[in-house]
């Protein structure tokens, strides 16, 4: 197999890790649907088997998915004698490719972290998400333990180079996260009868689905005091929203930032909002700062039985009139 080295970039071992990841497959259970022993699997992809057997190697490749093929080509006569050696036998060259790549043309896709080893020099799983730890932080080892948070000179354990999480469901979890945060896209609504002091932003994935909404609105701040209105304007934030399945993404930072992304192209330099929970920590991320004071909270309420309007401030006190 001329073109498939086991142990070269882009040859056999690389192959075989991209198609484990493709398919999702440890090394054990690609030894098991091919009926393979893991250790021959593990030496081939680890390039100490100079020249494994090609059933092997195909039933290997069959069992994630893919499909070996074989070139032969036959080269024409030599034009004169002194070639005539270099050209003497026929040209046989095997490709791995997955079926998907086949058919679509497409290359199939190193594993990312194929780069990295562990102390003992080993690759990482290729069908896990593999990540460079720089701090504590980055490693799940010190998370339980909460030491993260100390100097150095008194960490328990030194962190390993690099970390994963052997959980799928955690690492499709993340994956799929991934993938919302790089594609969502967050955008302001325009006309469809909305005054021209209201604000609407939405963010939307790729299919059109609504996953996150802000809604905000333009006021004179004269108006407060009862004084004329001027040109003079500030926001009022209304409310964000975000659906319940994609919180923790950063939707909500990114519907405010560009809300205030927008006033600074309008000139509008001032933006309030009443928030309680998590929503003050994502307003204070977003250049928020807390006020010792805050507007009465009114409320007006009418029965037909008193035949008149009954205003009330909460909190109680202040004038009733």
């Amino acid at each position: 197999m001329d073109d498939v080295e086991p142990g070269g970039p882009g040859g056999l071992a690389a192959t075989l890790r991209a198609l484990r990841r493709r398919a999702d497959l440890s090394q054990r259970e690609l030894a098991e649907r091919a009926g393979v022993p893991q250790a021959t699997l593990a030496r081939i992809e680890a390039g100490r088997t100079g020249d494994p057997r090609y059933r092997t190697v195909e039933s290997l490749v069959r069992a994630a998915g893919g499909r070996v093929s074989v070139s032969v080509s036959v080269p024409r006569p030599p034009a004169d004698a002194a070639t005539a050696d270099a050209a003497s036998a026929d040209v046989v060259t095997a490709d791995v490719v997955t079926a998907d790549a086949a058919s679509a043309g497409d290359a199939l896709s190193a594993v990312p972290h194929d780069e990295l080893r562990d102390a003992a020099g080993r690759r990482y799983p290729a069908h896990l998400d593999v990540w460079e730890v720089r701090e504590p932080r980055d490693w799940p080892g010190a998370w339980w333990a909460a030491w993260y948070n100390l100097p150095e000179a008194l960490w328990p354990l030194r962190p390993p180079a690099a970390s994963y999480h052997r959980n799928r469901d955690y690492r499709d979890q993340r994956r799929w996260g991934e993938e919302v945060r790089r594609t969502v896209r967050v955008r302001r609504v325009t006309g469809a009868g909305l005054p021209a002091t209201s604000w609407r932003f939405v963010a939307e994935l790729p299919d059109g689905e609504l996953v996150g909404e802000l809604r905000a609105h333009e006021r004179s701040p004269h108006l407060r005091h009862g004084d004329p209105p001027s040109g003079e304007r500030e926001l009022v934030l209304d409310g964000v929203l975000v659906a319940d399945r994609y919180r923790q993404l950063g939707i909500g930072r990114r519907l405010v930032l560009r809300a205030t992304d927008e006033m600074a192209r309008v000139g509008i330099r001032t933006a309030h909002a009443i928030a309680e929970g998590p929503a003050v920590g994502l307003l204070r991320s977003c250049g928020f700062a807390l006020r010792a004071s805050r507007p009465w909270s009114m409320r007006l309420d009418r029965t037909d039985r008193e035949g008149g309007n009954r205003a009330r401030s909460v909190p109680g006190g202040g004038d009733r009139r």
